[in-house]
């Protein structure tokens, strides 16, 4: 298993609408086959900037996911309300303390 970290920018007119897309369609993603987690978070001092975190089963299973309909449907709404390009990082965890 691994970790997919996306932060995003966003022109701050268009906060809504991602929102609002995200809402209807964060139960596919984590639906989606090997998704087995998936947050969204908001920077406290940049409110435009958002990170999406999920755990994968495998790097098989993401490029599953961004190769599907859905994504391509989600992507297709979120990448005109960018405000800079997106980064993705996929790392692995080392240590997860409760």
């Amino acid at each position: 298993m691994f970790v997919r970290i996306v932060k995003m920018s966003f022109e701050p007119e268009h906060i809504d609408t991602f929102l609002h897309n995200f809402n209807q369609k964060k139960d596919q993603i984590r639906q989606f086959n090997g998704c087995k987690f998936l947050e969204l978070y908001r920077d406290k001092n940049n409110t435009n900037v958002f990170f999406t975190y999920s755990y994968w089963d495998s790097e098989t299973d993401l490029e599953a996911y961004r190769h599907s309909d859905l994504f391509k449907d989600v992507w297709s709404k979120t990448k005109p309300l960018f405000n800079t390009k997106p980064e993705a990082w996929s790392v692995d965890k080392l240590v997860s303390l409760k």
